[in-house]
């Protein structure tokens, strides 16, 4: 493997499974790669250090904050063709794809990234107080505080039991409403921790954290985003070309498992059919069974990689 030429510095975030995917994506000189979640540049940094120079990376991020990385990464990239798309990659991607553009190795890092949650400012962490923002674009209209002030009970109850499988989503949906209008995180923290009954504050991590994926989610339209994103992303890849995924909760890596599933299985006749008639051939080859996990040491070193799972595949 060559070397980490553009190891990201000391004031980066360090980015999640990042020896695992430069092992799946296997890039090589000359190669096109698309990141479709640029964020701060980790992986990135590393995926065009294996371009050594020669080679296309095309960065694709919905966050304005992104450029400020890109341009810096940019300047240290040597020969390697730098392209900077901002937008929804559920957006950007199919459209890419539209346009016959061709790759031969595509990441996905979904979830939120670290440039977003180290900046108070922005709402995404139930730690530090700050205004009920959440936006992956900070120029598009809905924000958690919409959602929070203006949705129904019924509506607030259903995305905390389907974006954060929260046990305790209608209570916590019916606080809100009587306490509301509710404009900064810590007000959102006080009503969920009064909301739940008193030994599920202290059982599986901070007693906001699922209420708090769920408005992220939903905010962001993040689910239908990898939904538009999978396909458009196989459709982009060359033959031969690695896809790989990493996912931070259930309900992102369920999609991800399907999708590479299907797609791997190629045929869609019953089960019962003797013989295959549909004529679907597989269109990719999983490069593991299992997804992949961090290790303990990573984990250590990192705690936020402590939920990632990495899934990969090759395009037939």
């Amino acid at each position: 493997m060559l070397p980490n030429v553009l190891q990201p510095s000391a004031t980066d975030h360090v980015p999640a499974l990042a020896a695992e995917v430069r092992d799946s994506l296997a890039v090589r000189p000359g190669e096109t790669v698309l990141d479709a979640t640029f964020g701060a540049g980790g992986h990135a940094s590393l995926l065009a250090a294996d371009l050594a120079g020669r080679g296309k990376l095309i960065a694709v991020d919905r966050d304005p904050t992104a450029k400020t990385y890109f341009d810096r990464l940019a300047k240290r990239a040597g020969g390697v063709q730098m392209r900077l798309l901002r937008g929804d990659f559920g957006v950007v991607l199919p459209q890419l794809a539209a346009n016959d553009v061709r790759a031969d190795a595509v990441l996905l890092d979904l979830g939120v990234s670290s440039m977003q949650l180290d900046r108070p400012d922005r709402g995404f962490s139930y730690s530090v107080d700050a205004p009920l923002d959440m936006r992956m674009d900070p120029t598009q209209e809905l924000d958690a505080s919409g959602i929070v002030n203006a949705w129904s009970e019924r509506d607030l109850t259903t995305i905390f039991r389907k974006y954060g499988e929260e046990r305790y989503a209608k209570q916590i949906a019916r606080a809100i409403v009587r306490q509301r209008p509710l404009e900064r995180t810590g007000e959102l923290v006080d009503v969920i921790k009064g909301a739940i009954p008193a030994p599920a504050r202290f059982g599986d991590g901070h007693p906001a954290k699922r209420v708090f994926q769920a408005l992220r989610i939903a905010v962001n339209d993040e689910l239908a985003s990898l939904e538009e994103a999978l396909p458009a992303a196989l459709e982009l890849l060359k033959p031969g070309g690695r896809l790989a995924v990493i996912s931070f909760h259930s309900l992102e890596d369920r999609i991800v498992k399907h999708f590479l599933r299907d797609r791997e299985r190629g045929c869609t006749c019953p089960p019962d059919f003797p013989v295959c008639v549909c004529g679907h051939e597989p269109e990719l080859r999983a490069i593991q069974r299992r997804p992949i996990r961090p290790t303990d040491a990573e984990i250590a070193a990192n705690p936020r990689a402590a939920s990632a799972r990495l899934r990969a595949a090759v395009k037939a």
